[in-house]
């Protein structure tokens, strides 16, 4: 087969980005029969870690299809056409897109596998959209890659449950690519490089700190995760709460000026810390070291983050809505997101029971060792298949 991929979404830093590069890679190394076209735009042309066994077919655009795509971006028609317009040019049998965002319609006789992570934007629009037209357009272009959508991936059961009941779509037309952790994330030695790497972000070592990871969004909910924290006993007073985000970059819907300004109403500047962007290597050195991941979000599609904890040997807390619950299991703890003296009560209890940490360290070590992106990589295979055979 020849395989058609929208790779616009490789160099973004979010979860999506992040699933389109390890998915990919995945494949790559376990398929050796197909070939593989990556459409790309003018941005991720310069990008140098795609794999150079691929074709790069580089379409030129004036904007970054994600950023455009994204809360409150502009993409041109002529941007859109110019990615539709590369794919005409090739023979492809399917066509993959890894993330709804970066849409283009595809004018090619091929079937598509589309993949829609969650319903977060549909049900959760006045978080994501800065104004109602960019809520109109992401409406549109949704529906438009569904109409053409031969199957539609997504990456655990609540998120096909969700889509199913959101677009009333039948179950026969979705299909489950989950996700994992990376090699990097694992425990790691207490040496040098790990003490090293707390005090760049201003960390001491063995102190302990509740961790975030992921978006600075307004689903992300981090206004009760910041109450929570406020109301949490704490007789050492040098509990703090890192918060692991990109809020410089992100072409996302941001909460970043509210979050900073409740922190210096609350007066927990020194306790409640903005990292921004964190490379992988020294995120695995603050998973290690966190005494807790706390994922308070309204809604997660998946919540790789989580899976990251689990391999780092972290304890999680999440939210009992969405997909943790799913991807968590008997390993997490469970609050309600919408109530702050619970998310509180939660965190509080695991702070307080070094038993119940290393309970939750190895049941979660043993947990995220049934997430591969191996795994991922032979179901997405058997997609393409099935889709070539129908």
């Amino acid at each position: 087969m020849i395989i058609g991929v929208d790779a616009c979404c490789w160099g973004n830093k979010r979860g999506f980005g992040r699933f389109t590069r390890e998915l990919l890679q995945a494949l790559l190394e376990i398929d050796d029969r197909n070939e593989y076209l990556f459409f790309i735009d003018s941005e991720t042309t310069d990008v140098d870690d795609i794999p150079d066994r691929v074709e790069k077919v580089t379409a030129r655009t004036e904007f970054s299809q994600v950023k455009a795509a994204a809360a409150g971006g502009r993409r041109s028609i002529l941007d859109i056409w110019a990615m539709s317009r590369e794919v005409l040019k090739h023979k492809v049998d399917i066509f993959f897109f890894p993330a709804v965002y970066s849409y283009f319609p595809i004018f090619n006789r091929t079937k598509v596998l589309l993949t829609l992570h969650d319903v977060i934007a549909d049900h959760h629009p006045e978080m994501i959209f800065p104004n109602a037209k960019s809520k109109y357009l992401w409406k549109l272009k949704q529906r438009v890659a569904i109409g053409q959508a031969d199957l539609i991936a997504t990456v655990s059961e609540n998120s096909k449950k969700e889509i199913v009941e959101y677009f009333r779509l039948p179950e026969s037309r979705l299909r489950i690519i989950s996700e994992a952790a990376r090699p990097i994330f694992k425990v790691l030695p207490k040496n040098n490089g790990f003490v090293s790497t707390l005090d760049r972000y201003g960390l001491d070592y063995g102190e302990k700190f509740l961790l975030y990871v992921g978006g600075i969004s307004p689903h992300k909910n981090l206004g009760r995760l910041i109450d929570a924290f406020m109301q949490i006993d704490d007789p050492t007073e040098t509990l703090k709460l890192v918060l692991v985000g990109d809020y410089k970059d992100d072409p996302f819907f941001s909460a970043y000026p509210q979050l900073r300004a409740q922190v210096t109403n609350l007066r927990l500047s020194g306790k409640v810390m903005f990292t921004g962007f964190v490379s992988d290597e020294d995120l695995a050195y603050l998973y290690n070291a966190a005494t807790l991941l706390v994922f308070p979000s309204l809604e997660e599609g998946f919540g790789l983050p989580a899976i990251e904890a689990m391999a780092c040997g972290t304890p999680v807390a999440a939210s009992r809505t969405g997909s943790l619950p799913e991807i968590l299991g008997p390993v997490g703890r469970f609050f309600d997101p919408l109530s702050v003296p619970d998310m509180s009560r939660v965190i509080r209890e695991v702070l307080l029971d070094e038993r119940l940490r290393q309970k939750m360290r190895s049941d979660g070590l043993k947990r995220s060792e049934s997430f591969q992106w191996k795994q991922a990589a032979e179901d997405t295979l058997a997609i393409f298949e099935e889709l070539q055979r129908n």
